[in-house]
């Protein structure tokens, strides 16, 4: 009975601890919900409070930067895109003078290798000239030291009665007037033997219905004599190479334009083709 009775009380005591236990933690649990509710609201008014001040301190910062945009004439943004366009710009410029300082090179490196090209082509030319030229007159002092000058004797003995006269006149026995005369008539008598005046080949033979029967000799640069008023040419034949002083003919009196005068050699000297004064080359 007694056991019971203890048993009982324990079980009372348990019971009121339990329900103190839950009492106090019931409390504390609405304790602690009111502090959080208390708490949360007092930390929203304050984060409002907060958001407002910075809101306005925001706003008032817009309105401090458009002002200050509005009285500098630009914002950060605008700076900054600024900034960028003049970077690219600047870029661009310098690319710019890039592209153009290398297309000044290309074409400085162009014209100086055009201008290398030409001045070496002109001395390639100039050397090229120079060699011709020098071989040139090389061949020409090689024919000039092959060639003998030529050199004229007096085809025959004799007086000269009638001399050269191109510029001026002399009268003609024969045609009864005032003529020219373009080689020289050296007087010898029929049959005396006419000689070669110059080295070369005979060039003709014929009986002119001037000049009668006459001899033509070829010579070196151009030179020919011409032996007229013949008597013979029996001596030579045309082709023949002749000698200086070698017997071509002898003296007649068959040129008809000077039938009128005495025996005579008509004697002429061209060169290419022109007359020229024989006085001035017979020895």
């Amino acid at each position: 009975m007694r056991r019971d009775t203890r048993k009982h009380k324990e079980e009372n005591s348990n019971k009121n601890i339990l329900y103190i236990g839950g009492s106090i933690l019931g409390i504390g649990i609405i304790v602690f919900a009111i502090t959080f509710v208390v708490y949360g609201n007092k930390m929203e008014n304050q984060a409002d409070i907060g958001t407002g001040k910075i809101t306005a301190l925001v706003q008032e910062a817009s309105g401090n930067t458009l002002v200050t945009s509005t009285q500098m004439g630009k914002t950060v943004e605008e700076s900054k895109n600024e900034i960028t366009q003049e970077s690219t710009n600047t870029n661009n410029n310098t690319n710019t003078v890039n592209t153009e300082n290398t297309k000044k090179e290309k074409n400085t490196t162009t014209k100086q290798s055009k201008n290398t090209v030409e001045t070496n082509t002109n001395k390639i030319k100039e050397t090229e000239t120079k060699q011709t030229n020098t071989n040139t007159v090389s061949e020409e002092n090689i024919v000039k030291e092959t060639q003998e000058v030529v050199t004229f004797v007096k085809p025959v003995e004799g007086e000269i009665v009638k001399n050269y006269a191109k510029d001026n006149l002399l009268y003609s026995e024969t045609l009864q007037e005032w003529t020219t005369h373009l080689g020289l008539d050296i007087k010898a008598d029929k049959t005396t033997v006419v000689k070669a005046s110059a080295s070369g080949k005979i060039k003709s033979i014929k009986n002119d219905p001037r000049y009668g029967l006459s001899i033509i000799i070829e010579h070196q640069d151009g030179y020919e004599t011409l032996y007229a008023n013949l008597l013979s040419t029996e001596f030579v034949q045309v082709g023949e190479e002749v000698k200086q002083g070698q017997s071509i003919g002898t003296v007649g009196n068959t040129a008809t334009f000077e039938i009128a005068d005495d025996a005579h050699l008509h004697f002429e000297i061209s060169k290419n083709g022109e007359n020229l004064d024989p006085n001035g080359f017979i020895k």
